[in-house]
């Protein structure tokens, strides 16, 4: 069975205008409206309406829509990974999302709920796990395993044979270097080069690297 084209997005901020952009261009999805807060029902985002709130996944997903997470991820990836969750159990077809402006080896793999954005490149045996966020010009390199609800962020370089754990943020610009693991729920902040295994969950910034909480 071919999955549903009509897209209903989850989440109205910033990062959903970005995500409207690579779906665009895509082509693939028709965007229906989104889901957001009460208070902004009736609003738009962009040119596409807020429909309701994620209270009423239920009767969009009797309708048959396909759905993608367009909340962003600047910390930590609860908010998203809760909804994702809730989107799973109820047995919604979840949206893939790949910009053809992005460069994906025919030997890399990405799950349901992932969004690819321009400019990515993601090369040969990649994984990259479910409801990801894979921003502007970053590069992921062969081998490296990229976690649930993980966000990539713009401009970071994850060098070959990386394990990203779920729920990890990596910051603009930041460089991993080949082979490191990061335990889940981890923040790299922005510009930061990563050196040594993080086993440790925090948040973590600067040159050399330091934890601060």
């Amino acid at each position: 069975m071919k999955p549903p084209k009509e897209l209903i997005l989850i989440g109205g901020g910033g990062h959903c205008k970005a995500c409207i952009d690579v779906i665009e261009q895509e082509g693939y999805y028709e965007i229906k409206g989104i889901l957001d807060t009460y208070k902004q029902v009736g609003s738009k985002v962009l040119e596409y309406e807020v429909l309701g709130s994620d209270d009423e996944l239920d009767f969009y997903i009797s309708q048959s829509y396909s759905f993608l997470i367009t909340i962003g991820q600047v910390k930590f990836a609860s908010l998203r990974s809760k909804v994702f969750q809730k989107l799973l159990d109820k047995s919604a077809h979840i949206a893939t999302v790949i910009s053809p402006r992005s460069y994906v080896s025919r030997y890399a793999s990405i799950k349901e709920g992932t969004i690819v954005m321009h400019g990515a490149i993601i090369n040969a045996e990649v994984e990259i796990d479910q409801n990801c966020i894979i921003n502007n010009l970053c590069n992921i390199d062969h081998e490296s395993k990229i976690g649930k609800n993980c966000h990539i962020s713009t401009c970071s370089v994850i060098n070959g044979s990386c394990t990203i754990g779920d729920g990890v943020l990596i910051g603009s610009s930041s460089v991993i270097i080949q082979g490191i693991q990061i335990c889940k729920d981890s923040i790299i902040g922005a510009g930061c080069i990563v050196l040594n295994n993080i086993e440790l969950k925090g948040t973590y910034v600067g040159n050399p690297l330091r934890k601060i909480k």
